[in-house]
């Protein structure tokens, strides 16, 4: 576990730098250009690695918000295989947007009720 947390460490110092070098346009290319690995790697459950990812943003030097969070999370379980979707929503009144990652259509970094509450608008 503690390998992981440190990957998940990695993504998120990664996924800083890409926001602040590339204002967030990148983001979406970075993640489109990414497709789940087929290499033989150590096998981690979704949980585990959510649950690194967690253990992670706690140790992180800075506050993580949603969005930084959840493309480090969707980086990861894409490298260790796992087909996951990047999905932001926002409401309009009051304005409000969120970020969270689904696998399979499942919510799994976040509340399973997050999509009614945030109307999708893009999907990675």
């Amino acid at each position: 576990m503690t390998r992981l947390v440190a990957e998940a460490l990695m993504n998120l110092l990664r996924t800083e730098w890409l926001m602040r070098r590339h204002r967030n346009r990148m983001l979406h290319e970075v993640l489109k250009g990414l497709p789940p690995s087929t290499k033989s790697l150590p096998r981690y459950t979704s949980q585990q690695i959510c649950r690194a990812m967690d253990i992670a943003c706690v140790l992180y030097f800075r506050v993580v918000l949603c969005l930084q969070r959840s493309v480090a999370t969707t980086m990861l379980l894409r490298h260790y295989g796992l087909p996951a979707e990047l999905v932001i929503g926002a409401r309009i009144v009051p304005f409000k947007s969120h970020a969270w990652v689904e696998l399979n259509g499942v919510v799994i970094n976040d509340k399973s009720y997050v999509p009614q509450l945030y109307p999708e608008l893009e999907r990675s």
